[in-house]
Order: structure tokens, then C-alpha cells, then sequence
């Protein structure tokens, strides 16, 4: 027990003394991948601070089942690992509106649920004003159609200003 919890205070320590890179003021470009289907999304993200900023996102969904339309908004800490890579991690949540595919007739096939989700990610930030990243967002809706746990899992490319 003294050993884990010695461990965990160096966890702790190690990542509030890691340096922050300096973030873009602004990015904006594509989001794209899912967990159950395709999924592409149009990224914003501002800065906030140093190592903070917001990230909106307006995207579209399309599995087996439904299609959907999506908004969300996530606040991002963002760590630099070695050089341009860094790591983030983030909260937030969104509104979703759906069509569901295997409806049965004259039933209603839409409907409009909110969905909170975290986010962690690895990003490369080349010398030109190009980002790329990798994350994972796992997403939880409230609602009748989304009130599972999903995992998003999405390539991110985005132009930096």
C-alpha cells in the first residue's frame, strides 16, 4: 500500500511539472473515424491558455443501424510528450439528433439525445501549420436510441492559424 501510494504522488508530481507546448491560437479540419460504423466531423479548436483550449465539432454518423448529426464541445489540458508530440485529455458533451434505420413502419424513426463524452489523444505537430492526431473518446448518451457507452476512436487532420 505505502508503495502505491508513493507511486501514485510521483504519477502525480511527474505530470504537473511536465512542460506545456505552446498550443495554435486556432485549428480547424476533419475529424474522422467512429466505433460501430463511419463517422467524419469539421474540428474547431481555440486556445484558451498555454496548455488549455476548446475544441467544437460538427459531425455526422452513419452505422448499421442509425444515422445521426452532431454537435460537441470538449476542454482540453494538453501535455507536451518529446519535441512536437503531445498528449491531451479532455470532457465535454454534445446533442445528437438521430434516424434510426430499423424503425418499424408508421413508428417514429428520429430522435434527439445529449451525450456526455471525455477524450484522450496523442497529437504531432509538424513544423508546417499541420496537426495530426489520434484519439479516443468514449461517449455516453441519455436518451430512448443513445443510452449506451460508445468508443469513438478518430484521426484527426487539422489546419493550425
Amino acid at each position: 500500500m505505502k508503495k502505491l501510494f508513493l507511486l501514485s504522488i510521483a504519477v502525480i508530481g511527474f505530470i504537473f511539472t511536465m512542460n506545456a507546448q505552446h498550443i495554435a491560437d486556432n485549428a480547424i479540419g476533419l475529424r474522422l473515424g467512429d466505433s460501430d460504423g463511419f463517422g467524419a466531423e469539421v474540428s474547431y479548436q481555440t486556445s484558451i491558455s498555454d496548455n488549455n483550449r476548446l475544441e467544437f465539432g460538427l459531425g455526422w454518423r452513419d452505422s448499421n443501424n442509425f444515422s445521426a448529426i452532431r454537435v460537441v464541445g470538449l476542454y482540453q489540458w494538453v501535455w507536451q510528450l518529446d519535441g512536437n508530440f503531445n498528449w491531451y485529455a479532455g470532457v465535454g458533451g454534445g446533442l445528437a439528433s438521430f434516424s434510426i434505420d430499423d424503425a418499424p413502419p408508421g413508428a417514429d424513426d428520429s430522435e434527439t439525445a445529449l451525450f456526455a463524452a471525455g477524450d484522450i489523444g496523442i497529437e504531432y505537430d509538424f513544423d508546417i501549420p499541420l496537426l495530426i492526431s489520434l484519439d479516443f473518446r468514449p461517449e455516453i448518451g441519455f436518451g430512448n436510441t443513445n443510452d449506451d457507452l460508445e468508443f469513438d476512436v478518430a484521426l484527426g487532420l487539422r489546419y493550425q492559424f
